[in-house]
């Protein structure tokens, strides 16, 4: 899991604000997580809406049940190692569902139209059913973790900043780094490994840079499917991702300067909340809430324009 908040101010530094079409304060982008870079990866339309506008977006089961299984597998391991036992792991679910029902009222929207409970009930037995599958792939009562949660945060020479949330990090006697991440869906097919491995190479580069220390191996627990999938980076690996991270935050600099942002359609955008404000589903977005930067003919410059 992951930071979703992208912290305010231009890449220099420039406060920038104006209404968002959310409700909230509109910035301009000034770090990088994960889950946002591969929304600009899909669709610079979609990290806009996200980011810029923050338009709001309904929750979904299967996310809000990710939320919650996340959860119960962090709170596991503040039981003594003997008592970390997937009967425990279950009895924590209904009380993380009521913590996560008084921090997120909104994800109680879900169940709305389910008067007896019965789809709660089973979306709750899916739940636990996660948490179990768990112990098939970890022993929880050999592992003790360095960090659960850990948000982590860094700089990069060229000034952009990354940032985001390991779900686990394990260290080593001899201080071997291994991260691990939770993942609630099925594992990808191995066409698709190297899409699903970027997070991890992602979080990798964070630790590298904050650290000096290449985590040995990253790996991703697959609830869904019962998959363990795992790589062992190297340097030139971390440099790659740092690449084409700086080539993805120049693109998302010159959209927003130039407020340019162009939807990207995929088989993806049937799950969109944002339909109504796309013109590829005959949508108008919001009038765009941060200056723009246009040439300026006369001084052959870049001049400035309030918000269009």
């Amino acid at each position: 899991m992951e930071t979703s908040t992208e912290g305010a101010g231009t890449a220099s530094g420039a406060v920038v604000e104006a209404a968002g079409a959310g409700g909230r304060a509109a910035v301009a982008p000034a770090s990088l997580s994960p889950s946002r870079a591969g929304d600009f990866m899909q669709c610079p339309l979609l990290y806009r809406f996200r980011v810029i506008d923050r338009l709001p977006e309904k929750p979904s089961a299967a996310a809000t049940r990710g939320t919650l299984v996340h959860a119960v597998l962090e709170r596991l391991f503040d039981a003594p190692a003997a008592e970390r036992t997937a009967p425990r792991a279950r009895s924590l679910v209904p009380g993380q569902w009521e913590r996560l029902r008084e921090s997120r009222p909104e994800v109680v929207e879900l169940f709305a139209d389910d008067p007896e409970g019965e789809r709660l009930a089973r979306w709750l037995d899916e739940a636990e059913a996660l948490v179990e599958r768990w112990f098939t792939l970890e022993d929880p009562t050999r592992l003790e973790p360095a960090e659960r949660e850990l948000f982590v945060e860094t700089e990069l020479d060229s000034g952009l900043r990354l940032r985001g949330i390991i779900d686990r990090v394990d260290v080593a006697p001899t201080g071997e780094v291994r991260i691990v991440d939770y993942k609630t869906g099925k594992a990808p097919k191995p066409q698709f490994a190297e899409g699903a491995l970027f997070q991890m190479k992602f979080y990798a580069l964070v630790v590298w840079r904050l650290k000096g220390v290449v985590p040995r191996r990253l790996q991703l627990v697959y609830l869904g499917s019962g998959d363990v999938l795992t790589y062992d980076p190297v340097v030139a690996d971390l440099e790659r991702v740092e690449r084409k991270l700086l080539a993805l935050w120049e693109a998302i600099r010159s959209a927003t300067e130039t407020g340019d942002w162009r939807p990207r359609p995929t088989k993806l955008c049937g799950w969109c909340d944002h339909q109504a404000h796309c013109p590829e589903f005959g949508g108008t977005p919001p009038p765009y809430p941060l200056p723009v930067r246009v040439p300026d003919p006369q001084a052959g410059e870049q001049g400035r324009m309030g918000p269009g």
